[in-house]
């Protein structure tokens, strides 16, 4: 399934840093904000790059809603993919194993937050995977992405309009409406195509939550510490992307413009430099938000503290920016 996941992914233009910072081996377990509904390019992203870091045959799981597990025909499919109910007896045994395991706490409400907080980290308080990682004691690894929710319109979580159809009993929490090409204003049900927002996807330095102990999993005090630093460094992360990439819409168009008429021979001479002039001229066009990129690097460089054992590049070193191999026609 390798090259349909890089020909999926290729639409969103993918970069992916820091993956040096994941343990290539061992136990760990990986953290991530949820975007772009069903979509979900981060997840595909994220995927491929752990499986380009610790192998393909190297064991890597992805916690998933039970309903899925519940309808005929895919749960055969899905566990084939990795996928795991997002319960702790699976995950602990996968983590016990040495897997990596892969979890987005925010789940269908963080993936269909409105537009208005495409740029925003929403657990929804969902703090089980703390507890899963103080009871293991294995490293938390956060990989924050930015672009993917700039890729769907949200108008509305339809929270609401879930609770009245009953569908929180079956832990859907959302019924969002969106709008974008060809439909206009529709439901989940009939959803727009994405755009085509350029996925930036970072590995965050590891973080050592095993000094509290296994029974820390009971104390609510130490459970909310841990969901409050993973939530503010993947927060942090996501301001500084914000920044960097203010407009992931444009600069994931133009590339991919650029690959397309690249690919099919028709382009001319210098065709990526025009391409690149072009996404100049636009980010020019429009306004830049008042902090800058260079405050965003300073902060970067601030946490990247060495890991032990992750792989962490020198504080101070130029941050490696990573990308899988793709296939012939996805290259300029």
């Amino acid at each position: 399934m390798l090259p349909a996941i890089d020909w999926y992914t290729g639409y969103f233009s993918p970069e992916v840093r820091g993956l040096d910072r994941l343990p290539g081996t061992g136990p760990v377990l990986v953290v991530g904000n949820h975007s772009c509904l069903f979509y979900m390019p981060e997840v595909w992203v994220s995927a491929r790059a752990i499986m380009q870091r610790r192998g393909v045959e190297a064991p890597l799981y992805a916690l998933g809603y039970d309903l899925l597990f519940a309808i005929p025909g895919v749960e055969s499919v899905i566990r084939r993919l990795g996928a795991v109910p997002a319960g702790p007896t699976e995950a602990e045994s996968a983590l016990r194993h040495g897997a990596c395991v892969a979890v987005y706490p925010g789940g269908d409400w963080e993936a269909a937050r409105p537009w208005a907080q495409r740029n925003q980290v929403d657990f929804g308080g969902r703090k089980g995977f703390v507890r899963l990682a103080l009871r293991c004691g294995i490293p938390v690894v956060p990989v924050v992405t930015h672009g993917g929710h700039h890729a769907v319109v949200v108008v509305t979580r339809g929270d609401r309009l879930a609770r009245a159809l009953g569908l929180d009993g079956i832990r859907i929490k959302v019924f969002p409406f969106l709008a974008g090409v060809p439909f206009g204003l529709a439901s989940v049900l009939t959803p727009p195509l994405p755009m085509p927002a350029q996925v930036t996807v970072e590995f965050l330095p590891a973080l050592d939550w095993s000094g509290y102990g296994p029974s820390a999993e009971r104390d609510d005090k130490v459970v909310t510490a841990c969901y409050d630093e993973i939530t503010g460094i993947l927060q942090a992360a996501l301001d500084r992307l914000s920044a960097e990439r203010p407009h992931p819409v444009i600069d994931g168009t133009t590339r991919l413009i650029t690959r397309t008429v690249s690919t099919a021979g028709r382009a001319p001479a210098g065709l990526a430099q025009s391409g690149d002039l072009v996404l100049r001229r636009l980010r020019q066009a429009i306004p830049q938000p008042a902090h800058q990129a260079e405050n965003a690097c300073e902060e970067r460089l601030r946490l990247e503290p060495q890991i032990p054992g992750a792989g962490a590049s020198p504080r101070g070193s130029k941050s490696t920016s990573r990308s899988w191999p793709v296939p012939a026609q996805m290259c300029p």
